[in-house]
This record gives structure tokens, C-alpha cells and sequence, in this order.
């Protein structure tokens, strides 16, 4: 089997991974309250490198596992999608929320959240996150077709995402030693 081939099919099961883990996200009774987005405080911190949410600018990410009493936190939605499209992704995920930027200050987002799988997200604008380049995320597409004008970046929505426009491997700086 060649490389390419490979990882052709290792990206194909990760989709078919985390379609499935959308799929399942049939509601339980009671359970509907505990998959409200949750707001952030000074306190919350990023599931992946712990940093503190509430001290960098751009987009914010949730997502409610099953089985999960509280939900996990990305500083960054480039982060959101990588762990939503990596093979690796094996939790049954129940919901997830990006904050709407179109009503969110892009320097200190606070409130807004919004279902991920509907909203409308800009890719490669100038606008940085917490971690360097971020995906914008917007309830309605005039504000990302708006913010996409001012900002450059190409408006897509959440199927349009693919794994190789989220790559962590660098950080912020691209350094690959990480």
C-alpha cells in the first residue's frame, strides 16, 4: 500500500468516525439542559494546552461529550476542528458551540455561542486567535461574507472543513520542533 493511499483511507475513517459520533446524538430525558452551551469565566481553561480562555482574543469552542458532566473548552477554533477531525476522536460528541463573532467583540468574545454544524466560518482571514491564524465563526453568512471583505478568507460552512486546513503540528509560530 503506498503512503498516499494510506493516508487517503486513514482521513476517510476519521471522517466516517466523527460522522458517526455526530450521528449519535440522540437526546436522553433530562439530559437536553446539560447540552446548553456554557459560558466561560476567568477560570476556564483549554482542554489541549490549558491555556486560560478568557485572556486571548478571537473565537471560543465548547464541545459536550457523552458521559461528560461538563463540557470540554477550545481557545481557538482551529484547535475545535482538529480534534473533531482527527482519527484519533473517539468520544461520542453530544453538542458543539463556536461563539457567533458577528455579535462577540473579536477581542475579548464573551456570550453568543451558537450551534457549530450551523454556523458559517472565514478561513485565512488576517484576524488572529489564541493561537496565531483562527476560522472565524458567524451565525449568519452576510456577517462572515462582510467580515471575509474587511479581513480576506474564504467563507465556508462546517462540512467544508477539512483536516489539512487545521493543522496544530507547528503552534502559533509554525515552529515544527513542537
Amino acid at each position: 500500500m503506498t503512503t498516499c493511499s494510506c493516508l487517503t483511507r486513514r482521513r476517510a475513517l476519521g471522517l466516517a468516525a466523527f460522522t458517526v459520533l455526530l450521528a449519535a446524538c440522540g437526546d436522553k430525558p433530562g439530559e437536553a439542559q446539560s447540552l446548553a452551551p456554557v459560558e466561560i469565566d476567568r477560570s476556564t481553561s483549554c482542554e489541549l494546552d490549558g491555556m486560560l480562555l478568557s485572556d486571548y482574543p478571537g473565537p471560543k469552542a465548547q464541545i459536550h461529550y457523552a458521559g461528560q458532566d461538563k463540557p470540554a473548552f477550545f481557545c481557538d477554533t482551529v484547535e475545535l476542528f482538529n480534534t473533531l477531525l482527527a482519527g484519533e476522536q473517539v468520544r461520542p460528541v453530544r453538542a458543539v458551540y463556536v461563539q457567533d463573532m458577528g455579535q462577540a467583540s473579536w477581542d475579548e468574545p464573551k456570550g453568543h455561542w451558537i450551534d457549530a454544524k450551523a454556523a458559517v466560518y472565514v478561513l485565512g482571514s488576517k484576524r488572529h486567535g489564541s493561537m496565531g491564524p483562527t476560522i472565524a465563526s458567524f451565525a449568519q453568512e452576510a456577517d462572515a461574507t462582510r467580515f471575509a471583505g474587511e479581513y480576506g478568507g474564504k467563507v465556508l460552512r462546517f462540512a467544508d472543513i477539512k483536516l489539512d486546513m487545521v493543522d496544530l503540528s507547528g503552534g502559533a509560530l509554525h515552529d515544527t520542533r513542537m
